[in-house]
């Protein structure tokens, strides 16, 4: 691909918010919703699905291709919102560190009082992620 038309500037980077995660849990709920009518529609009919997989690209761990553009300094280290297709009716969210690495958390709560917006978990997780 050319890199001239690559895009220099960007905004898929997006802060992990608590109404991101409404909406993450709103597609959940609306792909159940249409799961469960098209269970009634052709429960003789074998329906075929489209499944997802995750961009290879994008997987944990791995360096994020310069086709993205560059983090922000600010959203270095911050949970961001997953832009990988796939994760898009997951609870999940991702963290870029200096080495543009990627690291992918749950948005479940941690054991089952430490939400994703709790600052000792946030800590928790620039810590893990500094490089």
């Amino acid at each position: 691909m050319d890199p001239f038309f690559w895009p220099l500037e960007t905004n898929t980077f997006r802060r992990f918010t608590p109404e991101s995660l409404a909406a993450i849990e709103e597609r959940i709920a609306q792909k159940k919703e249409q799961k469960a009518k098209a269970n009634k529609e052709s429960k003789d009919q074998g329906a075929e699905e489209d499944k997802l997989t995750p961009q290879l690209d994008l997987k944990a761990c791995k360096k994020l291709p310069s086709l993205y553009g560059d983090v922000p300094v600010e959203l270095i280290g911050e949970p961001l919102e997953d832009f990988d297709p796939y994760y898009s009716d997951h609870k999940t969210f991702m963290v870029i560190n200096k080495r543009r690495t990627i690291f992918r958390f749950t948005a479940t709560p941690a054991l089952c009082i430490i939400g994703p917006f709790n600052p000792v978990r946030r800590a928790a997780i620039k810590i893990l992620t500094h490089s």
